[in-house]
C-alpha cells in the first residue's frame, strides 16, 4: 500500500479532535495502514497490532488505535489544518518536482506560512 499524505492528514486532524473529519471513502486496511505509519513517525502514541495468520497481510495492521498526538504530531496538525495552506504546499512540491514525502511536506508547509506572514 502507498502512503497518503492527505489520509495522514485527516487521521491526524481526527485524533486531534478539533476538527470533524469523514474517513468513510477510505477502508479499514488503509486507515490502520497509515494510523501505523503515523505511530512509527513519531506523529502520535497509540498501540498498532499485526495479524499473525497464515493468511493476512503482515504489513497492515488488524488494529490501530491512536491516543494522543506527540509535540510533532501537534505542530504537524496545526500548519497544515488549513485546506488552503495544505493545497499551497502540495503545490509548492510538485511545482519543484520533489517527491511528495512527509519531510518534503513538513519543509513546504512552513515555506507557504512564512510567505504568508512576510
Amino acid at each position: 500500500m502507498r502512503k497518503d499524505l492527505d489520509l495522514i492528514r485527516l487521521i491526524l486532524m481526527e485524533v486531534e479532535g478539533e476538527t470533524p473529519v469523514d474517513l468513510s471513502s477510505y477502508s479499514t486496511d488503509q486507515v490502520n495502514f497509515h494510523k501505523a505509519l503515523i505511530r512509527e513517525g513519531g506523529l502520535a502514541e497509540g498501540i498498532v497490532n499485526y495479524p499473525t495468520g497464515k493468511d493476512s497481510q503482515p504489513d497492515i495492521p488488524d488494529l490501530a488505535i491512536l491516543t494522543r498526538l506527540t509535540w510533532d504530531g501537534h505542530e504537524f496538525i496545526d500548519k497544515a489544518k488549513s485546506e488552503k495552506t495544505w493545497v499551497k504546499a502540495k503545490e509548492l512540491i510538485q511545482r519543484n518536482g520533489a517527491t511528495l514525502s512527509l519531510e518534503a511536506m513538513k519543509i513546504a508547509l512552513s515555506e507557504v506560512i512564512r510567505t504568508i506572514l512576510r
